[in-house]
């Protein structure tokens, strides 16, 4: 034996080096025929085995060397008694070997040789074999005696059907599956006794070493269960009469927290999806008697989790019709809910969370068993608990957000959500952060699924389920959130907005304006992002009235009431004090009305026409927002084709007044260019206006102004692309534009050119007068057939 006052390493080593030696003089005798003094070593050998010095990990080393060793001996003796020599005697002769641990493995191989060459006396030696291990009660070596009694028997426990019933006590001494089953269990009880029995040796401050050994130590417990799910023999019927109960009955009775957890999982584990169907009550009856510190949320879920994906299999035959499975399990998790007033929040709704994988897996046309959970965990929730508020980053807050997502996840359809009674109700628990992550969530959802809102009813549905990124909150943070997130959100309803698709053009005018009053209460930050996605799909739906004005008589007063509508909504944005947005807004809706003829049209776009005009006049003052609004305005002019003279004349008055009013002369010039174009090609009830005479006023002022800059730089800028107007207008033969106007302008940018200094500025203002020039040079030598005569240009 092992000296105890030495590194447990350095014991190890002792010890297997006396194992080595034992085993060679054990060989060495059983090859000289000296089979006593063989027995007599390999004694010595098992005397290791008797050590509590080491820890379970050196332990099975030791005890993995000696197990290699004792198949030799094994061998030889099959080979020795094959050849005659008598078992019994060897059998009897061993049990009187000095120590108890060396002889009991010396019994467990002489009796497995004894088996071997005598079948008839199995029933009778497996008994003696698991009764006589009672012997060793220090719980490390009986676990791993134990084991080895159950790796040697495990090709010769037997397999067949239990014989009719008998008076002889001799019949059947080869023995049936049920002495298998007894021969298993007693194994198993007493291995998981002594198991159990480790958590209480030693001092107190030791546990959570214990433990750890424990569980180094758990599947030679488990390995019993693995040798029962093997019989062939065990069906159904004899796993719900023999096996079950006396699982249940060891795990229930032990009252270890770590050893129930293991048991009850590995019950689940290693016997078929078809037994665990047979016997769900017993088995969900035991989980609400474990010890208080089990997680026997796990369990539950373990097992539900696999039979859902026994029922889902596609090879497979389903859950049997006359099981009711989803009842069953809801049934008995609310009872060890009941059972467990101590159990974690979190766990409960953990629970809930498989229930509904169940009934999605398993019962996928069952909206109302997924609605059921959600009444139930609300009710445990709200009813009994009176929470009125989770916080997201909570244990239960994770495993709530993680319960609404699943049909989400499974569904894919928001509108499925809506069918779901208890969904929103549960959803409100959550903090606001914890509604706003999920209502981004179902958002994305629905993005990426496509799925199309077809009434108003069911779009204030979706809206309220995203309440949270719709309209402000009482318990939202007093912080202001950062503007891109608010951005990042509302894109995403917006986004949503454009499948808020009716079946009739009615339908989807009520599902806008149901959006609309949503979006409406947003609040400044949000109808930025929101409102106009609502006002284009306003405009959309009046080109498709106007589409189907055959089929609908009233179709011009609905048109109108749409771009009242859109007069409304743009009109929420300006009250929120923006004006680039909305301006742009107005112009698009001018360029519907003016597209769109219904009666008084016209009338319509001039009123968003002049909104835009009044917006440019009383809110943008920054200059070059002014430039590029009135730049807007008067391209917007220009593309009207259907206003009459009477309200077209103020319009295009008005963009040369605001052109001629800009601060910076550079913006004045640029813009009273532009409203050059206005005068020549815009259109009054589809009439070009070709007013020669305001266009060469236009340019001429343009010029004017452009001379009165004091930067050099920017004043040659303005005169080449004023080259380029006159350019144009000439080439659209506008009898005022001349070649002689286009020379003088030639001249003055190629002689102010040589004052300007080299330079960034110089080489652009170069690069843009070469083409120019080159353009130019191209038509006096190719001119077009239709186009004008450049005779007397001078280059």
């Amino acid at each position: 034996m092992v000296s105890p006052n030495e590194d447990p390493e350095k014991l190890l080593d002792e010890a297997m080096g006396i194992v080595r030696g034992q085993s060679f003089q054990m060989k060495r005798c059983l090859d000289n025929g000296r089979l006593m003094d063989g027995l007599k070593h390999a004694s010595n050998m098992l005397g290791e085995l008797r050590t509590s010095l080491l820890s379970p990990k050196m332990y099975y080393e030791l005890y993995m060397l000696i197990s290699d060793e004792l198949r030799h001996l094994e061998t030889h003796l099959l080979e020795e008694f094959q050849t005659g020599h008598k078992v019994a005697d060897l059998y009897e002769l061993v049990q009187y070997a000095g120590n108890i641990v060396p002889r009991l493995y010396l019994l467990i191989t002489v009796g497995l040789v004894y088996i071997k060459s005598n079948e008839n006396c199995k029933r009778n030696i497996l008994k003696d074999l698991v009764e006589m291990c009672r012997g060793v009660q220090h719980p490390l070596r009986g676990l791993f005696l134990r084991n080895y009694l159950l790796q040697c028997t495990r090709h010769i426990l037997p397999d067949v059907e239990d014989p009719p019933p008998s008076t002889n006590p001799n019949d059947n001494e080869q023995g049936s599956i049920s002495d298998s089953l007894e021969f298993i269990l007693l194994n198993f009880a007493e291995m998981n006794k002594l198991w159990v029995r480790m958590q209480h040796q030693g001092h107190s401050r030791e546990k959570e070493r214990r433990e750890k050994e424990r569980q180094e130590l758990r599947i030679l417990v488990g390995t019993n269960l693995v040798r029962l799910s093997q019989l062939e023999m065990v069906d159904v019927e004899r796993y719900k009469k023999m096996v079950l109960p006396g699982l249940l009955e060891q795990a229930v009775s032990c009252r270890d927290a770590l050893s129930q957890e293991y048991l009850m999982e590995c019950i689940i584990q290693v016997f078929p999806d078809e037994f665990h169907l047979q016997t769900l009550s017993p088995f969900l009856q035991a989980c609400a008697e474990l010890h208080e510190d089990v997680n026997v949320k796990s369990i539950i879920s373990s097992l539900i989790d696999r039979l859902a994906a026994f029922g889902n299999k596609e090879d497979g035959d389903g859950i049997p019709p006359e099981i009711k499975l989803f009842e069953i399990f809801s049934q008995h998790i609310s009872t060890v809910i009941k059972s467990r007033p101590d159990l974690p929040l979190e766990d409960m709704v953990s629970l809930q969370v498989s229930l509904v994988n169940l009934a999605q897996q398993c019962y996928s046309n069952r909206i109302d068993l997924v609605d059921t959970v959600l009444a139930n965990t609300l009710h445990i929730l709200s009813d009994n608990l009176k929470i009125t508020k989770i916080h997201s980053g909570s244990a239960l807050g994770k495993e709530l957000s993680r319960l609404l997502r699943l049909p989400a996840n499974n569904y894919n359809d928001l509108l499925v959500l809506l069918q779901l009674k208890h969904f929103l109700p549960l959803l409100q628990l959550l903090d606001f952060q914890g509604r706003s992550t999920l209502s981004s969530f179902l958002l994305n959802n629905a993005l990426e699924s496509s799925t199309r809102v077809p009434t108003p009813e069911q779009v204030d549905g979706v809206l309220e389920l995203c309440a949270s990124l719709v309209r402000d909150a009482d318990d939202q943070p007093h912080s202001q959130p950062d503007p891109d997130d608010i951005a990042e959100e509302q894109l995403l309803l917006a986004r949503l907005v454009h499948q808020f698709q009716g079946s009739t053009n009615d339908l989807q005018y009520l599902i806008l304006q149901a959006t609309r009053k949503h979006l409406d209460a947003g609040g400044p930050k949000r109808i930025i992002h929101t409102l106009p996605t609502v006002v284009f799909q306003a405009y959309k739906l009046a080109h498709a009235y106007f589409r189907s004005k055959d089929q609908d008589e009233k179709w011009g007063k609905k048109v109108h009431k749409i771009f009242q509508f859109c007069h409304t909504t743009i009109a929420s944005l300006v009250k929120a004090e923006y004006s680039e947005l909305p301006l742009r807004l107005y112009l698009q809706g001018a360029l519907a009305a003016d597209v769109i003829e219904f009666p008084g049209h016209d009338t319509v776009a001039y009123e968003f026409m002049s909104q835009a005009f009044s917006l440019y006049e009383d809110e943008i003052s920054d200059s070059k927002a002014q430039l590029s609004a009135l730049t807007l305005i008067i391209a917007t002019v220009q593309q009207t084709r259907n206003f009459t003279e009477e309200n077209h004349q103020p319009l295009r008055t008005n963009c040369a007044l605001a052109a001629s009013k800009l601060l910076k002369k550079p913006d004045q010039a640029r813009a009273v260019t532009t409203c050059a174009h206005l005068f020549w090609s815009a259109s009054i009830n589809g009439q070009e206006l070709r007013e020669e005479k305001r266009v060469v006023e236009c340019l001429k002022k343009a010029v004017r102004i452009s001379q009165q800059c004091m930067d050099a730089s920017v004043q040659l800028h303005l005169f080449v692309q004023l080259l380029n107007h006159y350019t144009y207008f000439y080439e659209k033969q506008t009898p005022s534009v001349t070649v002689s106007m286009i020379n003088q302008l030639i001249s003055k940018v190629k002689e102010d050119l040589g004052q300007l200094e080299s330079g960034e500025d110089l080489d652009q203002v170069t690069s843009h007068m070469n083409t120019t020039l080159a353009h130019l040079q191209q038509r006096k030598e190719h001119p077009p057939p239709d186009g004008p005569n450049y005779e007397g240009l001078v280059l």
